[in-house]
């Protein structure tokens, strides 16, 4: 069927070239096209992901929310979202599993209606002069049943936010005073655990790290009650491997924050979260133009970096996590957050969190506000649904050096494969007129026959290609093609398989203007992926 490459041993096809070469850029060879090489470094991993690295998040939002006059969010929270639908069940399914983050910013104002609750089950009310605009909100202990029945049955795995402003004062500077009051939490997480229902992680409180969001908590109080939750966890789930994850803060990254906060934590945390909206607010008029700037998108590797950098000379076991990111804050733009071009946005984030390390990444929202990968009235994926599938089916845990030669507006990504030995590299085309062809290459410093710090072109018989591209060409289509058809559920609301195109390795990737394309090549055996 095709020959194997084996790098760093035998092969039937392959050109080397001098190392060189790597300095040489794209070049136009026709009307709009231009020819590019990627670069993959293919000796050592530089990062390492979580097998289901693909996460979402469903929040707590009533329909009355509401932003800039836009009310986005429909009947899809935790409170009423309908679990009976169909495509909701066999688009957590198709991913086996999916990551769930249940959370967002009302988590830290709900009371849990456990038999040790003496108050009221009241639902959230809208009133502008609360914070978050609502009162406090009640999750009914028999939805906590319904929620985690349909998770079962869905296979999804589940990290829950737990109310971490419970018991503390607010003062008028928006500080808290006080210590966290489990007593709530730890009736919930009893009353879990009695009724056999499964939790990946615990995650306490959303965006009340540094300036916090609306209030904030101060680092040393943060690990102190970081602390208690993992004592409570330990104790509820003595008898029970594996335990569930502590994590936390789930908020914006403030390094000297982080910093306090882990070295204070010390080894209570398992999993630190940090939360990503780099477009600005959802009204902003130039979304589009930011998430199809290079320049723009490169600015967010700095939080990454940074708190890569914290992890790497702290004491800490934890690994990061972005917890939750929508690009956009306050519920997304519609036709923007929720359309094709926010694929872009996406798939970029996607792959550079990967590279600095970062374990899972939680998208804002599964279904919910302007920036859902479901419809939130249909249901119906939007594009980035299909992005997040084919990212989760075709790139593997471990993550390699990649860089593009000539363009700015082409995104490179490079991971071992997730179900062969090959590779996956992932393209992301921002330019609107210039069609790339992709020759692929790699860079190493170990020896192949006699010749060190060699660039090699390889060639390898077949490679699948995934090309994503919007419908009728329009950037704002909530409509996606893969490989020119268009991407849709049946009448049974299933989820449509996700068929590559077969290419000769000897030929480029070609990468259409606006488009992105995952190709796959599974013979070709780098060493970082044996």
């Amino acid at each position: 069927m095709g020959c194997r490459i084996w790098v760093m041993g035998m092969c039937l096809w392959m050109c080397v070239f001098s190392y060189s070469f790597i300095s040489v850029n794209s070049r136009i060879v026709g009307d709009g096209v231009a020819e590019g090489t990627v670069f993959i470094d293919g000796k050592a991993a530089i990062g390492r992901i979580d097998d289901d690295f693909v996460c979402a998040t469903i929040d707590w939002w009533p329909p009355e929310k509401c932003d800039y006059g836009t009310c986005s969010w429909g009947r899809a929270s935790l409170l009423n979202l309908d679990l009976g639908n169909n495509i909701l069940l066999n688009a957590i399914k198709a991913f086996s599993p999916l990551k769930l983050r249940l959370g967002g910013s009302l988590q830290d104002k709900v009371i849990y209606d456990t038999e040790e609750n003496k108050q009221p089950c009241i639902p959230f009310a809208k009133n502008t002069s609360e914070l978050f605009g609502f009162t406090q909100g009640c999750l009914p202990i028999n939805r906590w049943d319904e929620l985690n029945n349909f998770f079962k049955k869905s296979g999804a795995k589940i990290i829950f936010g737990l109310n971490a402003l419970n018991g503390r004062s607010i003062k008028s500077d928006g500080s808290t005073t006080g210590a966290w009051d489990y007593t709530n939490a730890e009736s919930l997480i009893h009353y879990t655990v009695r009724n056999n229902h499964t939790i990946h992680g615990w995650e306490l409180g959303n965006e009340l790290s540094g300036n916090g969001v609306g209030t904030r908590v101060a680092a040393d109080q943060y690990a102190l009650d970081t602390i208690s939750l993992q004592r409570i966890v330990q104790n509820i789930y003595k008898e029970i491997e594996p335990k569930p994850l502590i994590i936390a803060p789930g908020g914006f990254f403030d390094a000297k924050w982080f910093k306090e906060f882990l070295d204070k934590a010390t080894t209570s945390l398992d999993v630190i979260t940090h939360h990503i909206y780099n477009l600005g607010p959802g009204v902003d008029q130039h979304l589009v133009e930011k998430i199809l700037d290079p320049s723009y998108l490169d600015g967010e590797a700095d939080t990454f970096r940074g708190l890569h950098n914290i992890l790497r000379t702290s004491p800490t076991p934890a690994t990061a996590w972005v917890g939750e990111a929508g690009g956009a804050y306050n519920s997304g733009h519609n036709l923007v957050t929720n359309a094709f071009v926010f694929s872009f946005w996406y798939l970029d984030q996607l792959g550079m969190a990967s590279a600095f390390d970062t374990k899972t990444y939680c998208r804002q929202t599964f279904i919910g506000g302007n920036y859902g990968l479901l419809n939130t009235t249909t249901f119906e994926p939007n594009p980035d649904y299909y992005s997040a599938l084919l990212w989760h089916r075709l790139m593997g845990r471990k993550v390699l050096s990649t860089s593009f030669s000539g363009t700015k507006k082409i995104r490179a990504y490079t991971h071992c494969a997730k179900h062969s030995k090959g590779i996956t590299i992932l393209l992301i085309n921002l330019d609107n007129s210039t069609t790339i062809q992709a020759k692929v290459g790699f860079n190493s410093s170990w020896s192949f026959g006699h010749k060190k710090n060699i660039f090699q072109l390889l060639q390898v018989y077949e490679r699948e290609e995934y090309h994503l591209t919007a419908k009728d060409g329009n950037l704002h289509s909530q409509r996606v093609l893969l490989n020119g058809n268009i991407l849709s559920v049946n009448s049974s609301g299933e989820i449509p398989p996700l068929e590559p195109l077969y290419a000769n390795s000897s030929n480029p990737i070609k990468v259409d203007p606006f488009s992105i394309v995952f190709a796959h090549i599974p013979d070709l055996v780098l060493p970082a992926c044996m």
